[in-house]
């Protein structure tokens, strides 16, 4: 299977790198540039997803009922480990600003038996798009709450005297008030500046001190615990808590407290929902090994069981999390699976459906490697580079030492596990081990390092060769 070169974006918007992108200007094309940036190759998996994106925001645009009626296109992704399945559903997140939650299909059992329930898929979806919404609008209100936490500050810093404490012979109160705002300015002018940070002052805090309640959480049922501690926590008083810390630890909590103040988590919560409802989306990895014949003996808790369990939540029903109930009907499922062991077709058939479009991803070569290594804008390459720059040594790769470097890792994938490029991460670590632990006590000469083939044949060819040696080091 080869990549289909990708054509140029007609009509769309220029875009800088720290814009973000709009969901109207996701284009599938656009899509499929963005994950390029990340992402070798792959392009059948990459047209799918984008259109599969691009489809939700198509249906928002529809008017009317029909727009409910509007299902996603679920997706299965067929492949080794190793070859980019969980990077493309992460970037698509990521690009599209949505919840996104990664299980293994491997970690749950049928209801009743000890193992995960399906449904906790949702809850943590759902924790994850609270989270989110609660630091987007943290950072909304981020100004005036520095602003709010600096006048909480300067009272710390400058407690105003009761009038009942001051004594007939101190000046009169307005002349009082004026020299007290004289001060709180000059010490607003050293806050700013930074003078003031490690000064001690004494601090408030609200806690509240919640009995610790063990509750049996049955299958199902993982809310309960949580639940009862919420509920204790807010019925019991809030303890004042007396501290004393620095100037800029104070800061650092004001800010936090007055930033929860002026968010309404009211508004949070309904955001984080329709979130969840309209653009979450759940990557179910290793769905191969839930896939196969029932056990020819007693109950199956693994396969038809476990796939009998998550249908529903794919076809899409609602889901009790302690947040409220959550529809799944256009949470977007990708499943993955490398099906070495057995087929999609293994599947139940309703399961089957409920993932209308399949892609094969290839298996990644010494060229793919290549690329790998250097093309994306979170490289291995350009990763090591970096870290080795806080020692103050420049890292070089010669072409040759980077061809090296990927044959070695297609060879090991050959002659003990296929893992895809994560074979790229042990070679590298392996042939820059001694470097990184000399740094910094040992400098290459002129503070520069340039790695040749010969470099890594020395380092890494005795190894690859040997193959018993090869299975537990690379």
């Amino acid at each position: 299977m080869t990549d289909q070169p990708a054509l140029p974006v007609l009509g769309a918007p220029a875009v800088s790198e720290s814009t973000p992108l709009r969901m109207e200007d996701l284009t599938p094309r656009r899509i499929v540039l963005e994950l390029d940036k990340y992402i070798i190759g792959q392009s059948a998996a990459k047209r799918a997803v984008a259109i599969a994106l691009r489809n939700r925001w198509r249906r928002q645009q529809i008017q009317g009922d029909l727009r409910e009626e509007v299902m996603p296109n679920n997706i299965l992704m067929i492949g080794p480990t190793g070859v980019g399945k969980t990077e493309i559903a992460r970037r698509l997140a990521q690009l599209a600003g949505a919840p996104f939650l990664k299980v293994e299909a491997s970690k749950f059992t049928e209801v009743g038996y000890v193992g995960r329930d399906v449904e906790s898929m949702v809850r943590e979806l759902v924790d994850l798009s609270v989270n989110m919404v609660r630091k987007e609008q943290r950072q909304k209100v981020e100004p005036q709450a520095r602003t709010q936490a600096e006048e909480r500050l300067l009272t710390l810093l400058l407690p105003r005297k009761p009038r009942a404490q001051r004594s007939e012979e101190e000046t009169p109160e307005a002349d009082s008030n004026e020299q007290y705002q004289r001060t709180r300015e000059k010490l607003r002018e050293q806050l700013r500046t930074g003078h003031l940070e490690d000064r001690m002052v004494d601090l408030e805090t609200r806690q509240v001190t919640t009995p610790v309640v063990e509750v049996f959480t049955p299958q199902g049922m993982e809310e309960l615990g949580l639940n009862v501690q919420e509920m204790l926590g807010g019925l019991l008083p809030k303890k004042q808590k007396r501290r004393r810390v620095s100037v800029a630890e104070a800061r650092r909590i004001v800010e936090q407290e007055e930033a929860e103040k002026l968010i309404d988590k009211d508004d949070v919560l309904a955001e984080a929902l329709a979130r969840v409802q309209q653009s979450g989306i759940i990557f179910v990895d290793e769905i191969d090994k839930i896939a196969g014949s029932p056990a020819p003996q007693g109950p199956d808790v693994s396969r038809e069981g476990v796939q009998r369990d998550i249908l529903p939540i794919v076809e899409g029903t609602s889901v009790t999390t302690k947040h409220g109930m959550v529809k799944t009907d256009h949470v977007l499922f990708i499943g993955a699976g490398a099906f070495h062991a057995s087929k999609p077709s293994d599947l139940i058939p309703e399961l089957q459906g409920r993932f209308p479009i399949r892609v094969e991803l290839d298996a990644l070569g010494a060229e793919d490697f290549v690329r790998i290594l250097t093309e994306p804008k979170n490289a291995l390459v350009k990763q090591y580079a970096a870290l080795l720059a806080t020692e103050g040594v420049e890292l070089e790769f010669a072409p040759e030492a980077l061809e090296a470097l990927a044959e070695l890792a297609e060879t090991a994938n050959e002659q003990t596990e296929n893992i895809g490029a994560r074979r790229l991460h042990t070679v590298m670590s392996t042939l820059l081990e001694e470097l990184m632990f000399d740094l910094p006590d040992v400098v290459p000469e002129g503070g520069r390092l340039l790695v040749t083939s010969e470099l890594v044949q020395k380092r890494l060819a005795d190894i690859v060769g040997d193959q018993d040696l090869s299975r537990f080091i690379l």
